[in-house]
C-alpha cells in the first residue's frame, strides 16, 4: 500500500476527528497510488494515522476511512459498515423510510444511501468510491434485501472527481415514485425526478416538533368550551355552537414547500387552514397530491408564487390596511388594495433552500434569509410563531441567529427562541466536522414592540 505523509506544520484536523486531507497538507507520497486506491496516512515523523482513499486530481486528496489499518475496500467492508448504519437506524428512527448511510458522518465519505421501504437511492460522489460501485451494489444487497437500487448521482460535485453526473437502476426493479411513511403521513416521492435523492429525511423530527404550535387559537376568535346538552362543546360569541371539527387550529403558511412536508405535518395535528406555497408548479402538483392522499384536501390552498414576492406584497397590503385603518391615508376607492391583500397567518414557515453553496456567497445569502425572516415574522398574528430554517452549510449558526435578530430589529418585533434543532437522528454529526453541521431549525414566538 502507497504512503501519504502529512506536512508538519499542518492543522491537526486529522487528530480531531476529520476525515479530510487537502492536497495542501501533503508534505510527499511513497508509491505510485492511483486514484482511488487506499492508502495509508502518517504523520510527518512517521506515525501511523489511519487509512484512506486517493484522488490526486481532487483537492480534497484524502478521504479517511478509518484511523486504523484497511486491507481492501470489498464487499465484506461495505457490509460491514451497512450493517452497522443499519443498526444505528434500528436504534434511533421509527420506520423504514431514512437516510441509511450519510457520508463521513457513517465512515463512508463520498456515499450517499436513502432507504424508501424496499427501494434505495444511491448517490455515489467521488472516484474512490465510484470505483467500488459493485462492491457498493452487492453489499446493500445483502444487508437490506431491497427490491431496486436507484442512483442519483447528477450532482456537480462530481466533476471536481474527474467523473460524470450519471442516474439510473443499479439493481432490481425502481418504479418512479414510491411512497412511504413520515411520522404517520403518506408521502410520495419521485425518486428520479425528486430534488438530490427525491426527499429531504433531515427536517423529519423537525417537522413533528411544529405539533404545539397548531392548536390553542380558537379564543383568539371567541370560541370557548361551553356545557351543552351535557357535553363541552365550542361555542362562538354569538352563542352558536361551532360544528367545524378544526376549530382551535391554527392558520399556517408553508413557504418553499417543496412536497409539502410541513403542510402535511400542520393539517395532522390541528391546523384550521393551510397555504402551501412554492415557485414550482411541478413540486406544488407534488404537495397537492401528498395532501390528498392524506385527506387533507379541504384545510389546503396551493401557491405557485415566488415566496420573496409574496411575502413583500402581503406586508404591503398589511401596511396599507393599518394606515387606512388609523386614519393616516386617505382612502381612494379607485385605487385597490395591494396585490395580496395584506393576510397574515398564525404561523409562518420558511423553509427555503440552500442561499449560500459557497464561501464568496455568504453576503448574498446574508440578505436573502435576513429578507424573507423579516417578511415572514411581519405576517405572523401577535403572539404567533416564526419556524425558520437554513441548510447553508456556510451559514453559520451564530450568523444565521445574528441575521434574524436584525431582521427582528428592522421589523419592530420581539423574538422569544422557543426550539432550536439540527437535522434528525438518521443524520449524524461527527464531532469536529463543521461540514455536517449545515442545517439550522429555529422557532420563535413573535411579538411587536
Amino acid at each position: 500500500m502507497a504512503k501519504v505523509i502529512l506536512d508538519k506544520n499542518r492543522k491537526k484536523r486529522l487528530e480531531e476527528g476529520h476525515p479530510w486531507i487537502y492536497k495542501s497538507e501533503i508534505a510527499s507520497t511513497e508509491g505510485n497510488p492511483a486514484p482511488g486506491d487506499l492508502v495509508e496516512v502518517t504523520d510527518h515523523r512517521g506515525k501511523p494515522l489511519g487509512t484512506g482513499y486517493y484522488n490526486e486530481n481532487s483537492q480534497i486528496t484524502v478521504r479517511l476511512l478509518s484511523h486504523g489499518t484497511i486491507e481492501q475496500m470489498d464487499e465484506a467492508f461495505f457490509v460491514s459498515r451497512f450493517r452497522d448504519c443499519l443498526r444505528h437506524r434500528d436504534r434511533f428512527v421509527l420506520g423504514t423510510a431514512y437516510r441509511l448511510v450519510y457520508g463521513e458522518a457513517d465512515f463512508l465519505p463520498g456515499l450517499i444511501v436513502d432507504r424508501f421501504d424496499d427501494v434505495l437511492v444511491v448517490q455515489i460522489l467521488t472516484l474512490g468510491m465510484d470505483r467500488r460501485r459493485a462492491e457498493i451494489v452487492s453489499a446493500l444487497v445483502e444487508v437490506m434485501r431491497p427490491e431496486g437500487i436507484y442512483e442519483r448521482s447528477d450532482v456537480s460535485v462530481r466533476n471536481l472527481e474527474g467523473l460524470e453526473e450519471t442516474t439510473g437502476v443499479l439493481y432490481g426493479e425502481c418504479p418512479r415514485h414510491v411512497t412511504v411513511k413520515e411520522n404517520d403521513l403518506l408521502i410520495k416521492v419521485d425518486i428520479e425526478q425528486g430534488q438530490k435523492t427525491g426527499y429531504f429525511f433531515d427536517q423529519r423530527e423537525n417537522r413533528a416538533s411544529i405539533r404545539p404550535l397548531m392548536t390553542g387559537w380558537g379564543e383568539r376568535s371567541g370560541i370557548e368550551l361551553q356545557d351543552v346538552d351535557g357535553e363541552r362543546r365550542p361555542v362562538n360569541k354569538n352563542g352558536k355552537v361551532v360544528e367545524f371539527p378544526y376549530w382551535d387550529g391554527a392558520t399556517v403558511l408553508e413557504c418553499f414547500s417543496h412536497t409539502g412536508s410541513f403542510t402535511l405535518h400542520a393539517c395532522e395535528y390541528g391546523a384550521k387552514k393551510v397555504t402551501c406555497l412554492d415557485i414550482s408548479a411541478h413540486a406544488i402538483e407534488s404537495a397537492r397530491e401528498n395532501v390528498g392522499l392524506n385527506g387533507f384536501d379541504d384545510r389546503v390552498e396551493f401557491v405557485v408564487a415566488d415566496a420573496f414576492d409574496y411575502l413583500r406584497e402581503n406586508v404591503k397590503g398589511l401596511e396599507e390596511r393599518k394606515r387606512r385603518a388609523e386614519g393616516l391615508s386617505k382612502v381612494d376607492t379607485s385605487v385597490p388594495m395591494p396585490a395580496g391583500g395584506g393576510r397574515s397567518w398564525d404561523v409562518v414557515i420558511l423553509d427555503p433552500p440552500a442561499f449560500a453553496k459557497s464561501r464568496s456567497a455568504v453576503k448574498g445569502a446574508v440578505r436573502g434569509y435576513k429578507d424573507i425572516n423579516l417578511h415572514g415574522m411581519k405576517l405572523v398574528s401577535e403572539g404567533g410563531y416564526l419556524v425558520t430554517a437554513s441548510c447553508s452549510y456556510h451559514m453559520r449558526p451564530d450568523l444565521f441567529l445574528e441575521t434574524i435578530q436584525e431582521a427582528a430589529r428592522d421589523a419592530g418585533k420581539t423574538l422569544r427562541l422557543i426550539e432550536w434543532r439540527a437535522a434528525g437522528k438518521d443524520h449524524p454529526q461527527i464531532s469536529g466536522v463543521d461540514e455536517g453541521h449545515y442545517l439550522k431549525f429555529a422557532i420563535f414566538e413573535v411579538r411587536s414592540r
